[in-house]
């Protein structure tokens, strides 16, 4: 349902981006610039003026920088000739030069820049953008160049630095400075990594009052973004454009000062290859409709690196681990968040923490056969290295998998964004979306990666309800970017809102992946709501500030009214914070003629559904109950139109048979294999394709037989194909499965993916010979600590993040590394006549930790240790497996606990029928 959308390149006017050349800094002119460029009286010149292109006057923004008799340089902004930003410093230190001080200017070129460019989220895909812009040259005292570019738009000022020649640049500090009136209204986050604090109301001077205990000193940290009030603007304070060539920052506050300080990450320098453009220091002014509405951090972030975004797809998933904390790591519970999904018209079902390798595949395939695609969770340390990714990201695509979600990063260092962009790139190569969770805020990164769905770095519904501190949330964090807040918890026990509030967050708070965060049964207890959810879109068209701010009211509520659309329909919803009030929702946003307004509002607890028709003249009042709200839709009225839904459209049910399902083949030998495709009731399916899928066969297998296509498969019709699968020379023992699968086109239409029905055909390929446990698939794994690894250590919670087996100070190349109380079972087809293996506790715990080690077969114990401890020498165990076919591998901790208890199994070997 939802439409596909393209990017445009970047369209610039006037001069061409400056580039640092050896120690001076060089401005290429590609074309007429606006104004003039670089001349002797301007290199004299003490202050310069950027004045923004808007043709009112009263909103026009101007950036004023001024060098001061020390050398020292200073940016103030005003709006409409009113000042809101007082002059703050300008400047940049490095391991070589210091470029805050000392400062003659060189030159300056300006250029009008244009941004038109088309987004797969947010909150307005189609973006168009024009900043006026001059890049200021100056000379140190040491001759070294500083370049300054400051950018001026109709919602904001930035600025960011020009430094370094050829070769390695390091910076130390920034002088970046904003100051604001000591008594402008503020309202801060204290600073996190994961920027999951309370927001708090004070002002500009006085808001390290607002969080005693948290800061060093006089001096507290502030996260981004961070909003400010002096006189009737507003400004919001953040950054744009970074990647692994720089890090995030902060802002840091001296008490009762009014200026805020750009700290770097940790108060670490950053090093990157010069020359070197920093991020941009951004301030977002305006009203707040302007701040609300501001697509400025996307406009100064780097166009799209992926050409065709096309396999993007915003939408909404049910996502069990917020109300249902245990499901992740149940299989059968999972179905049941798909069915949900599938039969309400929800794109997505996310499995978080607890999924299995063993069960996950399988459940894709339920799922995707039901029009529905899954999403994985992943603690970021599994996808910490490249060679994780490589092991991980291929192999959760092929199962079918849509997207990750990755966790835990907490980090704004330079080497946490250059790992940001290393996983971007490679999610982009293997067409997989990506919702960073337990991250740092978005800076531009939706346009420049579009497969980034959402963002978390949010205090969200995970983390407990605060009414106001959702007002606070639409007027600062989900201005820059999409916010992962997960609504929509009906049934949470001792839930501090109404309902209809709880149904407006989704539209209030704008998220290309929006996780619902109720359970089937909660839903279900919520059929208005229910119908409300399967409308509402994650992507839009255009959003608009209705009403509201984020000042406490006279009637010591706070509001806020937010309407977004998406093609012809807007979606409304607004939120109140305190106590009982009339929300007002002026209807001006809705073109001429007559509207359907459908509204959903508390009504003695539950939710009432109403109907009646309005014009943009109109205003929508709503008495809300404490700490209550209301959501709405609004469509074109028209003749014999009743209400704004559109139909719900879910995936038939089809049968897809495979000839053998199992089948056992020797190295070299074939397997034939037939297949039959059906709908059998309904209208036809369309685009219709049957095939063996060679890609993910095991190198060296091949297929005979050739793909079935049909334009238009009728029910009752069956689609056949016959294939022949011919086992490798040299394949290894073990099970191999091969895909067999027909796709159609999704009944939903737009930029839905094929509806993709599959079956597995399971081949046996005879152990045989030597047969070393760890390259034997897991039929089930469990595990003390992280993953179970193969040929090393247990690590941390990530996967392949151990270290060589070594058990009294012996290496064991092959092996398992486990950490109590763990197993895993393997199938050894009942072929095998002997187990193997030395074991103990791993070196790397210095001398702790105590585990047993068990040996069973088909449930039955072979072979058992008593307790072995730290620091002694691994022992022997083998086991007789003479006709066994489940081999069990376990661990105990020992009778005291699992502390240091990391087990490894060296040279776990089998020895196997020729």
């Amino acid at each position: 349902m939802r439409q596909r959308h393209r990017r445009t390149r970047r369209a610039v006017t006037g001069v061409a981006v400056a580039a640092l050349v050896g120690s001076g800094l060089v401005v290429a002119a590609a074309a007429p610039s606006t104004a003039a460029s670089s001349t002797a009286a301007q290199a004299n010149s003490r202050s310069w003026t950027v004045t923004g292109p808007s043709a009112n006057a009263a909103d026009r923004l101007t950036a004023d920088i001024g060098l001061d008799a020390a050398g020292e340089l200073h940016l103030a902004v005003e709006r409409g000739g009113t000042q809101v930003l007082l002059p703050g410093r300008l400047g940049i230190s490095t391991d070589q030069h210091d470029l805050t001080t000392g400062l003659q200017p060189v030159g300056r070129q300006e250029r009008t820049v244009h941004e038109s460019y088309r987004m797969t989220t947010g909150k307005q895909l189609v973006r168009s953008a024009t900043m006026r812009e001059a890049t200021l040259t100056f000379q140190g005292a040491d001759g070294a160049r500083l370049g300054v570019v400051v950018r001026v738009s109709d919602d904001g000022v930035a600025y960011r630095y020009l430094v370094g020649g050829k070769g390695q640049v390091t910076v130390t500090q920034e002088a970046s400075t904003f100051e604001l009136p000591a008594g402008a209204e503020a309202w801060v986050q204290p600073y996190q990594p994961s920027y999951e604090t309370e927001r708090t109301e004070t002002t500009a001077a006085g808001a390290n009052q607002a969080q005693p205990g948290t800061c060093d000193g006089d001096t507290c940290s502030f996260g981004y973004p961070t909003l400010f009030r002096t006189g009737g603007s507003y400004v919001l304070l953040t950054e744009a454009d970074v990647d692994g060539r720089y890090s995030g920052s902060h802002l840091d506050h001296q008490d009762g000062s009014s200026a805020y300080r750009v700290a770097l990450a940790d108060d670490a320098p950053v090093t990157s290859q010069g020359p070197l453009a920093t991020p941009w220091r951004t301030a977002i002014v305006g009203g707040l409709d302007t701040v609300v509405g501001s697509t400025l951090v996307d406009d100064l972030a780097p166009p799209s690196k992926v050409k065709d975004a096309s396999w993007v797809r915003p939408g909404m998933d049910d996502w069990s681990w917020l109300s249902d904390g245990s499901s992740p790591a149940d299989f059968g519970r999972q179905k049941d968040f798909v069915d949900y999904a599938a039969e309400h018209g929800l794109e997505y079902t996310l499995v978080d923490a607890g999924w299995q390798a063993s069960w996950v595949p399988e459940l894709v395939r339920y799922a995707r056969a039901k029009g529905v695609d899954v999403l994985l969770w992943f603690d970021w340390n599994d996808l910490r290295t490249q060679e994780q990714r490589d092991a991980w990201l291929p192999k959760v695509k092929a199962w079918g998998v849509a997207g990750v979600k990755v966790d835990y990063m907490y980090s704004d260092s330079q080497s946490t964004f250059q790992w940001y962009d290393a996983i971007l790139a490679d999610t982009a190569r293997e067409h997989l979306m990506i919702d960073f969770h337990g991250a740092t805020i978005p800076r531009g990164l939706q346009r420049t990666w579009p497969q980034v769905t959402s963002v978390e770095a949010v205090r969200g519904e995970e983390n407990g309800q605060n009414p106001t501190r959702d007002i606070f949330l639409a007027f600062t964090r989900n201005v820059v970017g999409s916010m992962d807040y997960t609504p929509t918890w009906f049934s949470r026990p001792g839930r501090k809102d109404t309902l209809a509030r709880e149904l407006a967050l989704p539209v209030v708070f704008e998220s290309g992946w929006t996780s619902l965060g109720d359970k089937p049964e909660g839903f279900a207890a919520q059929p208005v709501a229910e119908r409300y959810l399967e409308q509402l879109p994650t992507a839009w068209d255009e959003t608009r500030l209705v009403s509201g701010g984020p000042e406490l009211r006279p009637a010591g509520d706070r509001q806020v009214v937010m309407a977004r659309r998406s093609a012809d329909r807007w979606f409304v919803g607004g939120i109140l914070a305190g106590p009982a009030d009339t929300m007002a929702a002026p209807l001006g946003f809705l073109g001429k003629g007559s509207w359907l307004l459908e509204t959903v509002v508390d009504k003695d607890g539950q939710l009432e559904h109403a109907v009646r028709t309005v014009t943009a003249k109109d205003t929508l009042a709503v008495p809300a109950a404490e700490n209550g709200g209301f959501a709405a839709v609004v469509c074109p009225a028209a003749k014999g139109r009743t209400d704004c839904s559109q139909p719900v459209v879910t995936a038939p049910a089809t049968a897809l048979t495979l000839s053998p399902v199992a089948a056992t083949a020797s190295p070299g030998v074939s397997v034939p294999v037939d297949a039959s495709f059906v709908l059998p009731q309904g209208g036809a399916l369309h685009h219709v394709r049957l095939t063996l899928d060679r890609d993910r066969l095991p190198a060296g297998w091949t297929a005979a037989g050739r793909d079935v296509v049909r334009g238009s498969l009728p029910a009752g019709t069956p689609l056949a194909g016959h294939w022949t699968v011919t086992v490798a020379k040299d394949q290894p023992g073990g099970a191999v499965e091969v895909p067999v699968w027909a796709e159609y086109a999704n009944p939903a239409g737009g930029n839905a993916p094929p509806v993709h029905v599959e079956q597995i055909l399971r081949v046996s390929i005879p152990l045989h010979g030597t047969a070393y446990a760890s390259d034997q698939p897991f039929l089930t794994e469990s595990n003390g600590w992280g993953p179970v690894e193969r040929d090393q250590s247990n690590g941390e919670t990530g996967s392949g993040d151990g270290h060589p087996l070594t058990i009294g100070g012996t290496t064991y190349a092959k092996g398992l590394g486990m950490n109590a109380t763990a197993q895993v079972t393997i199938d050894i087809q009942g072929r095998c006549t002997r187990f193997a293996a030395e074991v103990g506790v791993d070196d790397e715990n210095a001398g702790k930790g105590s585990v047993t080690f068990t040996v069973l077969g088909d449930g039955r114990q072979l072979a058992a240790t008593g307790v072995l401890h730290g620091g002694e020498s691994a022992v022997d165990l083998s086991a007789d497996t003479t006709g066994v076919h489940t081999l069990t591998l376990s661990v105990g901790d020992g009778g005291d606990g699992n502390a240091f208890d990391h087990a490894d199994w060296g040279q776990a070997v089998l020895t196997c029928a020729d």
